[in-house]
């Protein structure tokens, strides 16, 4: 049933009551029930008694509003996107379904889901069966109305909770394996005839997605304390940047169980708990981290057998995995397709074409450290519940589940922390000296695969065997203020540098992105921080690197241009007109800014003032245009850019909000932002499209900032790209909307809060309680 908020106050009371008075009033054991109610813009709040009756309203409330982004998810994860819709199919990431159904095949063995399973709390298997049971409620209500458009098929099905297990490995190797999908269904032994390899096509796609990924995945994120907060709390912004479709899209919601849990923020598909957000005393968020969370090892073959391997002189098969995956053929009838997989101790074998090339001498391996992280969900459910700075950090230290991200957090005490505490291979300084090659770098850390001492260290202080313990990684807390724009952990505060770690944890006197400088100069000016100002960090559209290179290229642009002066004369008139925002209001000058600087910043010999590792906050800087190589760069990209305007036809009075769009359900919704290596802190990656537009595909995802005050949190935000995924929704494009405005909704919290709200709704759902269903391996 579906309350509105017209009912009679002893209505809404006797429901109140029903729900939130008696833990026995809802722990009735033949039942199973939730309360979910909806504020602005859809967000759910969803209640239960039990943890069962939670993740039955969150299964529900999430299949209501993404029913088809979750079966599309699940058809991913259990390796039969083939089966369905043919090998030469893509996915939502752009990688061909038969790469992918190998590689979940690899990854999601029956063993390794069981495994996860019974590695879990009582209260988190409770609380995923409940999740299941919820969705399937959902999708049997909606089967018999009729699924929407993307979703009608004998492909979608009920979930089990394996699946929301496959989810979550899913999600875990996003940091390592995930990104070598295709290097690992495409690894052949040399000369072999017995499979294809994959298309150039295909490693020119992958190589595409692989420079996209850690544009796709970022974020920003401050901490201000005691001593830097208007009234002496904790004030936190959150600004993950995450891709705006699929398996890593951001969920609302708010969770509660009267007396033990009430935790608010967002969740990736298949996630029942919060993975950033707040309770009544403490705010947290994640940034993607630079740490290492796998190693590639270098493999000495055998020369008599190139799928036999050397370790410690002494030669050994790869081990072999046959994966048989049915393939939808142009007829429509399935066909069988098999491939072998290699595997070494050290992990799969991967092959990508001139980087990591499997010949007669060497192979390459991957190890990633989160394929034995079963403590992941643990660590988030722990997180919910914690109910300070302190508590936290016990927590973290002692579970270590946090993937591949970096966590900053606050109290209502106004104490803050930042830990790059996330799940790191054990290879300290000392053994990449005895087991690297120094002209390979530290980007990717390649190790010597044929002596066993090359293996990661053990430290029985870790949680995990392999990795390092949480006293070996950097943290630090202070009442100041904190920042992290996906750097390493150097430079969280300049007056406290973070230095000393294995490049496989942290590296220092690197250069620091745009973004970070940016928070840093604009915190430097901030004495007692307000909520608007943190707002404004985001809002402002300011491009911080405009105010590096602007007056250069002005004054390149006052030169004597000879035989291109009247063909840049547009060019730089709509340069001088812009005002170094990425706000839709954004005249030509910005297109052209991104044309100019995009090509130059891959020549680190451009800065007229180089990078100095003693004063990372403002170096570099400056465009050398009196070193002639330079200005010519310059003037080339100054053409270029020119060139690529005209041929989109941009007129010269187009703005950014013209070009910059999401299409959503054939409605395009102009979104602010811009590319985030230029400084924009409000980070939006977006790709060309029909005439000269672009379409947003990551970015800014959940956006909220949260404060504290006598009565608790106080939040406000959006989620960028609406609740909802369904064009059918009143959700699919709402926030969206207010995004493009800047209109910053508060998020309700209190009961009180929730009931004021202008679109609250309620709705009641139960059926009877059946035994937990016992794992089910589809």
């Amino acid at each position: 049933m579906i309350i509105s908020r017209q009912l009679p106050h002893f209505c809404l009371a006797t429901l109140f009551l029903s729900l939130s008075c008696g833990a026995h009033a809802l722990a009735q054991p033949e039942e199973i029930r939730a309360e979910i109610r909806r504020t602005s813009f859809g967000v759910p709040h969803i209640r239960a008694a039990d943890e069962r009756g939670l993740g039955y309203g969150i299964g529900y409330a999430y299949a209501q509003d993404n029913l088809c982004l979750m079966a599309n998810e699940v058809l991913t994860v259990n390796a039969q996107r083939s089966k369905y819709f043919g090998a030469e199919g893509q996915t939502l990431e752009e990688r061909d379904n038969l790469s992918s159904d190998l590689f979940f095949s690899w990854l999601n063995t029956s063993e390794a889901v069981t495994a996860f399973w019974q590695a879990q709390t009582p209260a988190v298997r409770e609380r995923m069966q409940g999740y299941v049971e919820g969705y399937n409620r959902q999708l049997a209500e909606r089967q018999s109305q009729g699924l929407p458009e993307q979703c009608q098929g004998d492909w979608v099905r009920p979930l089990a909770t394996s699946d929301l297990v496959k989810l979550t490995r899913r999600l875990l190797v996003e940091g390592g394996a995930g990104q070598f999908a295709e290097a690992l269904a495409g690894a052949t032994p040399p000369s072999s005839t017995v499979q294809a390899a994959l298309t150039g096509k295909d490693w020119q796609l992958a190589a595409n997605r692989s420079q996209r990924f850690a544009l796709d995945r970022g974020s920003n994120a401050v901490a201000i304390g005691s001593e830097r907060s208007f009234n002496g709390r904790g004030m936190l912004l959150a600004n993950p940047h995450f891709p705006w479709v699929g398996g890593m899209r951001f969920y609302q919601m708010h969770l509660t169980i009267p007396g033990q849990l009430d935790v608010m923020g967002a969740a990736l598909p298949g996630l029942p708990l919060i993975n950033i957000g707040f309770n009544q005393h403490l705010a947290w968020t994640h940034t993607v981290d630079t740490s290492k969370h796998f190693t590639l090892y270098r493999l000495q073959l055998d020369p008599k057998d190139p799928t036999r391997y050397l370790l410690d002189g002494r030669s050994q098969p790869l081990e072999r995995q046959v994966v048989t995956l049915q393939s939808k053929g142009p007829d429509g009838q399935l066909q069988s397709q098999s491939r072998t997989l290699y595997s070494s101790v050290f992990g799969p074998i991967v092959q990508w074409p001139g980087k990591l090339d499997w010949d007669h001498k060497y192979a390459y391996s991957l190890r990633d450290a989160n394929l034995d992280n079963t403590r992941v969900l643990a660590q988030w459910y722990a997180m919910n519940q914690a109910g300070s700075v302190a508590g936290l950090q016990d927590s973290v230290h002692q579970l270590q589940g946090i993937p591949w991200v970096n966590t900053l957090a606050v109290d209502d005490q106004g104490r803050t922390v930042y830990m790059n505490q996330s799940v790191v291979p054990n290879v300290t300084q000392a053994k990449l000296a005895l087991c690297s090659d120094p002209r390979v770098g530290t980007q990717v850390i390649v190790l010597d695969g044929s002596r066993s001492a090359c293996a990661w260290d053990l430290d029985p202080a870790a949680a995990q065997p392999g990795i390092f313990a949480a006293s070996q990684l950097p943290q630090l807390a202070r009442n100041d203020y904190l920042q992290h724009s996906n750097d390493s952990a150097w430079m969280v505060n300049p007056a406290a540098p973070l230095q000393g770690f294995s490049p496989v944890i942290s590296q220092q006197d690197v250069p620091l992105k745009m973004r970070a400088r940016f928070a840093l100069d604009r915190l430097s000016r901030m004495h007692k921080a307000q909520v608007s100002d943190l707002q404004h960090m985001v809002s402002d559209q300011q491009v911080y690197l405009a105010g590096q290179v602007m007056p250069d290229l002005l004054q390149f642009c006052e030169q004597d241009l000879g035989q291109d002066a009247q063909r840049l004369q547009s060019l730089c008139t709509s340069l001088k007109s812009w005002g170094r925002s990425a706000g839709l209001q954004a005249g030509l000058g910005f297109v052209h800014f991104q044309g100019i600087m995009q090509p130059l910043l891959q020549n680190p010999d451009v800065w007229r003032v180089a990078f100095d590792p003693k004063d990372p906050q403002h170096t570099p800087r400056g465009l050398a245009i009196g070193r002639a190589p330079v200005a010519q760069a310059l003037r080339e990209a100054m053409l270029a850019s020119a060139q690529q305007v005209a041929a989109a036809g941009l007129g010269a009075d187009v703005r950014w909000g013209d070009i910059q769009q999401v299409s959503q359900g054939g409605q395009p919704t102009p979104v602010p932002g811009g590319p985030e290596n230029l400084g924009v802190y409000n980070a939006i990656q977006s790709v060309p499209g029909a005439d000269g537009k672009r379409e947003v595909v990551s970015g800014t995802s959940y956006l909220n900032v949260v404060s504290f005050d006598e009565q608790g949190p106080q939040a406000q935000g959006l989620l960028a790209f609406s609740l909802s995924s369904d064009p059918a929704s009143a959700h699919f494009r709402d926030q969206t909307e207010a995004f493009a405005r800047n209109q910053w909704r508060m998020l309700p919290f209190t009961e009180a809060q929730i009931r004021a709200d202008g679109q609250y709704q309620s709705q009641l759902i139960h059926e009877p309680r059946k035994a937990p269903v016992p794992l089910a391996l589809k």
